[in-house]
């Protein structure tokens, strides 16, 4: 497979989950992955899985919440390879998602609002330069149908995830005359392991999607040629749990 031959893709919180899968596909796909985690441990997991497999990884520990580590971790990407095609944008703080409008503080809030939009914002602004060069720069943020559906208490979560799609908005119409699409992925899927207690799914299709199967492809057409004429779209791969009401 080479939908991404001579691209050099950074994804976020890719040391597990969609993010790994993302990495993984993008890898076989062709393209040099840096992958970025703030859990060493993951990274290294994750590059391991790639490069068992034939691909190029390069790790990068990073935490997204010091706008200095992002800094460093595009420099370090670019130090390597030398360029940058495509910003997948998935890594989020999940300890401090839960609150009810009443009970929520600011504190928290901006705790979500730092690992979300504002995070986003500098990794796309450190990237800017090298998407622009590319000639066919890509970002894929990760919004959330929390946020869309107003579920109740995750008002912190939904907040800073809404805010992502205005963001992507916003960077779709300034970015367009560079040739740099942006779009959201909002995705319901299985990331939780089989240990967690979740609520059974109420989807169309009577499941949550798979990060290899279901939600990494719709990252990938979007990253590559096929999603060239898509920008400031949110996308969601979500079994039919929407239909329709967040285009």
């Amino acid at each position: 497979m080479s939908r991404l031959n001579g691209k050099v893709a950074i994804v976020t919180g890719a040391g597990r989950g969609i993010g790994r899968a993302t990495a993984q596909l993008f890898a076989g796909e062709g393209a040099k992955v840096a992958v970025v985690s703030r859990t060493a441990k993951n990274v290294a997991g994750v590059v391991a899985e790639i490069q068992a497999a034939g691909g190029i990884a390069l790790g990068v520990v990073c935490d997204i919440a010091d706008p200095d580590q992002i800094k460093g971790a595009v420099e370090q990407v670019v130090a390597e390879y030398g360029r940058i095609d495509i910003l997948v944008n998935n890594a989020f703080d999940p300890s401090a998602v839960f609150s009810s409008v009443l009970d929520l503080s600011a504190e928290q809030l901006q705790r979500n609002l730092e690992m979300g939009p504002i995070a986003y914002l500098r990794t796309m602004q450190a990237c800017y330069p090298h998407l622009k060069a590319s000639g066919e720069g890509r970002v894929i943020n990760f919004a959330s149908l929390a946020g869309v559906l107003g579920m109740q208490g995750y008002a912190p979560y939904s907040m800073a995830k809404e805010a992502v799609r205005a963001l992507t908005r916003s960077a779709a119409r300034e970015w367009g005359a560079d040739n740099i699409t942006v779009n959201n992925v909002m995705p319901v899927a299985d990331t939780w392991g089989t240990a967690a207690e979740v609520p059974a799914p109420t989807n169309v299709l009577g499941r949550y999607g798979s990060p290899e199967e279901d939600i990494a492809p719709v990252v990938l057409f979007l990253a590559s040629k096929d999603g060239q004429f898509l920008t400031g779209y949110s996308l969601t791969p979500d079994g039919g749990q929407i239909i329709d009401s967040a285009r």
